[in-house]
C-alpha cells in the first residue's frame, strides 16, 4: 500500500469511526506505528483531520474529501457508469457537468467518443469544475464553457452567486450530475451547500437530468438537497447497487441503469 492509498484508507476510516489511535490503526493497515504517526501528522497539516495526543479525530472536511483522495474509489465502476452516461448524450448537444470523480470520467469518455467513421463527435460542455475544463479545453471538438465563481479546493468546483447566475442564463440539453447521496425520499443531495445550490440551478436549466452515482451513494442522505427524484430522468449506477434501493428509486419514476 503506497502513501496515497494509505491516506485514502485513513480518511475513510476516520470518517466512519470518528477517531483513530496510532496502535490499532497500524495493526489494521499492517504498517509501523512510526508510519501511521507520520501520516497522521501530514493529514493534520492539510487540515483533513485533527491531531490528538494518541491519534486523530474527525473534522468536518473528512466527510467532504478532496477530489484527489476520492479518485481511487470504485474507479472501474465509475468508468463503466461514465460510458453508459455518454451513450445517452446525443452528439452536438449542450451538456452540463458538475464536479466529482464520476463526472470527470464522463468528461473523459465524451472527449474520446467517435462516430462510426472514427471521427470525434462535437459537444458543448458547460461546467463549474476547473479540472474538467482543464482536461477538455485541449480537445478541439469540445467547446468548453466555464461558469466562473469561487473555487473550492476540495472539489475544484466554482460555486456562489456568479456560478448560479451564469447557469440560470443558459439552456442545457442534458446535465450529468454527480451527487454525494441519493435517496428515494430525500432525492439527490450533497455535503456542501454551495455545490448543492449550483447543482440545483444546473438541473433547472436542463431539459434532461442524468445522475451518475456508484452503489455506495444509494440509500444515503446528505444535508443539502439538490433536487427531488421527480427532477431526475435517469440514474446510472453499478451492479453492486442494493436491489431494494433501486426498486424504490424506480417506483418514483426514475429509469435506473446498472452497469
Amino acid at each position: 500500500m503506497n502513501q496515497r492509498e494509505r491516506w485514502h484508507r485513513l480518511l475513510e476510516m476516520v470518517a466512519v469511526e470518528g477517531q483513530l489511535d496510532i496502535e490499532s490503526t497500524a495493526r489494521e493497515l499492517g504498517v509501523s506505528t512510526a508510519t501511521v504517526r507520520r501520516d497522521f501528522d501530514e493529514l493534520a497539516t492539510q487540515q483533513l483531520v485533527t491531531r490528538t495526543r494518541g491519534g486523530v479525530v474527525v473534522t468536518n472536511v473528512s466527510y467532504d474529501l478532496p477530489l484527489r483522495y476520492k479518485a481511487v474509489r470504485q474507479a472501474s465502476e465509475k468508468q463503466r457508469i461514465a460510458a453508459a452516461a455518454v451513450a445517452l448524450i446525443p452528439p452536438g448537444s449542450t451538456v452540463g457537468l458538475n464536479g466529482g470523480t464520476t463526472t470527470t470520467e464522463v468528461g473523459r469518455a465524451l472527449a474520446l467518443r467517435t462516430d462510426p467513421n472514427g471521427q470525434a463527435t462535437a459537444n458543448t460542455v458547460v461546467t463549474n469544475a476547473l479540472n474538467i475544463a482543464h482536461e477538455l479545453i485541449v480537445r478541439p471538438h469540445i467547446r468548453v464553457v466555464l461558469t466562473g465563481g469561487t473555487a473550492r479546493a476540495q472539489s475544484y468546483e466554482l460555486v456562489g452567486r456568479i456560478a448560479e447566475t451564469m447557469l440560470a442564463s443558459v439552456a442545457l440539453d442534458v446535465v450529468v450530475l454527480g451527487v454525494d447521496a441519493i435517496d428515494h425520499q430525500h432525492g439527490a443531495s450533497a455535503h456542501n451547500d454551495g455545490e448543492a445550490a449550483v447543482n440545483h440551478v444546473m438541473v433547472t436549466s436542463a431539459a434532461r437530468t442524468i445522475v451518475v452515482a456508484d452503489a455506495s451513494k444509494l440509500g444515503r442522505r446528505s444535508f443539502n438537497r439538490i433536487c427531488p427524484l421527480g427532477n431526475i430522468d435517469t440514474l446510472i449506477t453499478d451492479r453492486a447497487a442494493d436491489p431494494e434501493q433501486v426498486s424504490l428509486v424506480e417506483q418514483a419514476g426514475v429509469k435506473v441503469v446498472r452497469v
